[in-house]
């Protein structure tokens, strides 16, 4: 008889240890996909992201860069830019279309002459 309920008791104790131990074992990389989905922060990031990709595509795009924007706006901006003048050969910055030739020297028209920055 004692060996039957230590048998039961160490059941009872191993059952409850499996339970607990299988709520723990989800799977937390997928928890974390489903969660970045889901997110508002997510679906602002892709927005952003598909603008982007338009103004990439799209050298007639302006690129407006302004006083109050902060560094990391400056960089992405300016990085499209010079990413646009070397695959299209030209890119419209701040309102004016600037061009880059053969010898990769950036110019911009002014009344049909080219004046080069």
């Amino acid at each position: 008889m004692n060996k039957f309920l230590v048998i039961l008791i160490f059941g009872i104790i191993f059952l409850f240890y499996k339970k607990i131990n299988s709520k723990k074992r989800k799977n937390l990389k997928l928890d974390k996909f489903k969660n970045k989905l889901q997110s508002t922060q997510s679906n602002i990031e892709r927005i952003f992201l598909r603008e982007e990709e338009k103004t990439f595509s799209n050298p007639n795009i302006n690129i407006y860069i302004g006083i109050y924007d902060n560094e990391d706006n400056i960089n992405r901006k300016s990085n499209i830019h010079r990413a646009r003048l070397s695959k299209f050969k030209k890119s419209k910055l701040n309102g004016e279309m600037i061009f880059q030739d053969d010898k990769q020297r950036i110019y911009k028209l002014n009344k049909g002459k080219k004046v080069y920055l």
